[in-house]
């Protein structure tokens, strides 16, 4: 079965990564820490589609570290200790898991307290990610080991440049002949949210079965 575009375009590294020049551009404050190979505890807080997930996962990639994911809305206390416990059986790894977690604001106060230990102690390197304040949302004695990095929503240029490279290398899009004469409709149905975009180009493309696929701002 074929994956959705968004998926097919997961960037795998931080080239490919677009956006977020604050946090991951040249001597920015996270590119810095992955150059050296060693991360401290953060939060991303930013919109849906700017990138959160795809980043906790090329950081784990980049620094060869055991990566271990959650949901808030799945996980319950049960589940995050089983986490730390398999977390503390990687004695044999050279980098600190990183155990991730998305939607952290979901997690009740009992939840974000069977963390704790495991933050402070080094067990694991944990990387939270949420779309609401974390000063609202994340108990006090979590957020205090803890960075807050905030994501931007994506730039034009970068959702401009994004489309180019979905319908040039995607290895299905780049099959079919598709011409872009204006992007600025998709840009603006997507709100500045990547994944959105792609969402969108993938169903425009899939609404035209003629021989030339035109995406304008009438598509």
């Amino acid at each position: 079965m074929l994956q959705p575009l968004a998926e097919r375009l997961r960037p795998k590294n931080l080239d490919e990564y677009i956006g977020q020049e604050h946090l991951v551009g040249p001597g920015a404050v996270l590119r810095r820490m992955i150059d050296g190979g060693k991360i401290s505890s953060f939060i991303l807080w930013g919109p849906p589609g700017v990138g959160k997930t795809t980043l906790a996962h090329i950081i784990s990639q980049q620094l060869q570290a055991p990566f271990f994911t959650l949901s808030a809305v799945q996980s319950g206390v049960k589940e995050v200790r089983e986490v730390i416990d398999r977390c503390k059986a990687n004695i044999f790894s050279k980098v600190r898991p990183i155990l991730f977690i998305d939607e952290i604001h979901r997690f009740s106060k009992a939840q974000q307290d069977s963390l704790l230990a495991a933050v402070e102690k080094g067990t694991v390197t944990l990387i939270g990610a949420t779309t609401e304040n974390p000063s609202f949302e994340v108990i006090s004695p979590l957020l205090s080991r803890c960075q807050v990095y905030v994501l931007k929503s994506q730039e034009k240029a970068d959702l401009e440049g994004l489309i180019d490279r979905a319908v040039t290398t995607d290895f299905y899009l780049k099959e079919k002949n598709i011409v872009v004469k204006e992007k600025e409709a998709l840009i603006s149905f997507s709100g500045g949210d990547a994944r959105k975009l792609l969402n969108i180009l993938e169903l425009v493309v899939n609404a035209q079965p003629g021989p030339e696929i035109l995406i304008d701002n009438d598509t």
